[in-house]
């Protein structure tokens, strides 16, 4: 079974740090692109970062440039979004999807596997 496995989510103040994992079963992720989106309480969801397959181009949305990082440890068959200075709108539900190839901008519906979700709390 194909399946993405989000952790590391939690609660932190203003200005902490937080590491998302995404882990892939089933499936290799270094064939694969894989982004973070996100969706806030009554937002829609938004993306936040993506990486490409064997490439590993990376893109950012303007809200988190030099303050996350995605990456990804193919040994590990894992992804990771570093996550600094972080800020009460980070507040979310952040979810790993993946799709073969290249990051295709945010577009949800063109990222076939998605995880469940791990939230993240950045309050004082």
């Amino acid at each position: 079974q194909l399946q993405l496995v989000e952790s590391g989510g939690g609660s932190v103040q203003p200005g902490g740090s937080l590491r998302l994992s995404c882990a892939a079963s089933g499936f290799t992720l270094d064939n694969y692109a894989i982004v973070w989106f996100r969706r806030a309480p009554g937002k829609e969801r938004e993306g936040v970062s993506c990486m490409d397959d064997s490439l590993g181009s990376t893109y950012y949305v303007n809200s988190v440039k030099g303050r996350f990082t995605i990456s990804r440890d193919n040994a590990k068959n894992t992804v990771y979004l570093q996550m600094n200075n972080l800020k009460p709108d980070d507040t979310a539900v952040y979810y790993c999807a993946s799709r073969r190839g290249y990051c295709t901008g945010y577009i949800s519906t063109l990222y076939d596997y998605w995880g469940q979700g791990t939230q993240v709390t950045v309050s004082s």
